[in-house]
């Protein structure tokens, strides 16, 4: 992450509005309904949102998030390079470096940069043109700036390698589930309820302040599928007002946009209530069930999207009904034995992405304060 500071630690730094151009009048956003698909990307604030018959702009460019940015995680990237034919709506300024401003640079130097002291809105952050002009961009010379972005480059590079690894790793377990267990006919399929203990979480009351700051998990749609520490915690009191299950248990999201994401609980643990959890009887092995419940996803997401024109939501009496193929408890451990090994690996994996990523953060940190 990059910061003001940092931004003005060494180097010449100047204002981002004197060192390049925003091109925002250019930009027109046009509603999903109205967007005919075509050969041109459409970008938003995070990213391409889809296809257009048409576009407005045709060369390299940046675009920094105005709203709807992941202003509050900027590790996240909050810039990104676009160029070619392309359309850009309201959500992104678009920015073009001037004369002695290497593009490329320019990016590396907004992509991850902390501007939430620049930010306006009091309900949905919003980067003004005025604020983001006002944002200092450290200037050495053009050859600097070129071997700057080289570097960095190949860190990132470095980076995403070892990401897309870990992102095969992670399609593993499912694709030997389905090797083991998805072809077989015969298997019968059983109804979570006869398998488990269905649970819908509860949240604590906010209120009261001793429900929280514990040391007891206390697990969020968020917290599903990714490996960041939890965020929240409950204390011995907040767990009594949730809902607990034990290490292993299958959790699934059954409300909202992430409806459907699905996680194993890697420890006793408590959980809100847009989540529905499983507590496996002794005929399931805890990844046995959770990568039979991972296959559900697109049930679960088709099931929800059904059963409400507003937020998607698959309710308790329906979650439980689902069917997953009960297999023989010998394969069941085979089964698990391989995912074990899978997760060995990934450790390794994840360990290196890591080192890949902190290489990266800080040859960031060094460039931009003058000492790369």
């Amino acid at each position: 992450m990059i910061t003001r500071e940092i931004a003005q630690a060494s180097l010449q730094a100047k204002p981002l509005g004197e060192v390049a151009e925003f091109l925002d009048s250019r930009r027109k956003p046009v509603k999903q309904a109205d967007r005919k698909p075509g050969p041109y990307p459409y970008y938003g604030a995070n990213g391409q949102q889809g296809t257009i018959d048409g576009f407005i702009f045709d060369e390299p460019l940046i675009l920094l998030a105005e709203d709807g940015g992941f202003f509050d995680d900027p590790d996240r990237g909050i810039a990104y390079r676009i160029q070619g034919k392309s359309w850009v709506n309201n959500h992104a300024h678009v920015i073009k470096p001037k004369d002695g401003l290497d593009l490329s640079y320019l990016c590396r130097v907004l992509e991850n940069y902390d501007v939430r002291p620049f930010i306006n809105g009091s309900t949905r952050s919003k980067l003004t043109k005025t604020q983001a002009s006002q944002i200092p961009i450290p200037v050495p010379t053009l050859y600097e700036q070129k071997r700057i972005a080289a570097i960095l480059d190949q860190a990132d590079a470095l980076r995403r390698l070892r990401q897309r690894a870990l992102d095969r790793i992670n399609t593993l377990g499912q694709a030997i589930f389905h090797e083991m267990f998805g072809r077989s006919q015969s298997t019968e399929l059983i109804e979570l309820k006869t398998l488990g203990q269905v649970k819908t979480g509860s949240t604590p009351s906010t209120k009261v302040a001793e429900y929280f700051d514990g040391d007891i998990p206390f697990i969020t749609p968020g917290d599903l599928e990714t490996d960041r520490p939890v965020a929240r915690y409950l204390s011995t009191a907040g767990a009594e007002k949730s809902r607990a299950v034990p290490a292993g248990s299958t959790l699934v999201c059954c409300i909202g946009a992430t409806i459907g994401k699905t996680d194993i609980a890697r420890m006793d643990c408590t959980f809100n209530q847009q989540i529905n959890a499983v507590e496996w009887s002794d005929k399931i092995s805890p990844a046995y069930g959770y990568y039979a419940v991972r296959g559900l996803r697109p049930e679960i997401e088709r099931m929800g999207r059904g059963a409400s024109t507003t937020l998607p939501i698959l309710k308790k009496s329906l979650f439980q009904e689902l069917r997953i193929p009960l297999a023989d408890q010998i394969d069941q451990v085979e089964f698990e034995s391989r995912i074990k090994a899978i997760e060995k690996h990934k450790e390794l994996c994840t360990s290196s992405s890591i080192c890949a990523e902190n290489l990266f953060s800080s040859l960031q940190s060094r460039a931009f304060r003058g000492e790369l």
